[in-house]
């Protein structure tokens, strides 16, 4: 049997990133991690920590797959926004990104058969417009930032709050797919 195309995320954005590009993953086998960082970690480290633990993670059970997974990571600085739980924390990201430019840092990890792996981490540059507390009670209350880095989706509603973005769209939304393509290609994994 040909090895499998695992992802270890229940994301269903990162399923509609690879859906567009012609990939579904064999099997969703997401793999539960403490994402909580570590002591005066940077968001970069954590991004690729998380990432990599993730794939490790599943990897353990799936050694004869490729396993494919990923972490996103919303700053301000060296200050990490968290995944927003409640619309509480939605409106404190929200708050805190209106009218700044901010950072998304996206790891992806790929472990393959027979324990060889490949990481990448990339970087995407971010300015929001400035947000009245109207806007941010509105999409707060929506719901939709609940859930997502930083408190908000790239690709929902609060696309129109972004006035400018250097770098890659879909590793914000949460899998950046040339990396990853060429991660998998790497690695010996082929399209079926």
């Amino acid at each position: 049997m040909p090895p499998r195309l695992v992802l270890a995320s229940e994301s269903p954005r990162r399923r509609d990133l690879l859906a567009s590009i012609g990939l579904t993953p064999d099997l969703i086998a997401p793999a539960d991690v403490d994402e909580t960082p570590l002591r005066d970690e940077l968001p970069r480290r954590l991004a690729a920590r998380l990432a990599a633990a993730k794939a490790e993670a599943a990897a353990a059970r799936f050694p004869d797959d490729f396993v494919l997974a990923a972490d996103t990571v919303v700053s301000v600085g060296r200050r990490i926004l968290p995944k927003a739980e409640d619309a509480g924390e939605v409106t404190k990201c929200l708050r805190l990104l209106s009218g700044r430019a901010h950072r998304v840092v996206t790891g992806v990890s790929v472990r393959a058969p027979g324990g060889r792996r490949g990481d990448r981490l990339v970087e995407t540059r971010l300015k929001m417009r400035r947000l009245s507390e109207a806007e941010i009670r509105a999409y707060a209350e929506g719901g939709e930032g609940v859930g997502k880095a930083g408190g908000y989706g790239i690709q929902g509603r609060a696309g129109v709050f972004i006035l400018s973005l250097s770098g890659s769209w879909p590793a914000v939304v949460g899998l950046p797919l040339h990396e990853t393509e060429a991660l998998l290609r790497g690695l010996g994994w082929r399209r079926p």
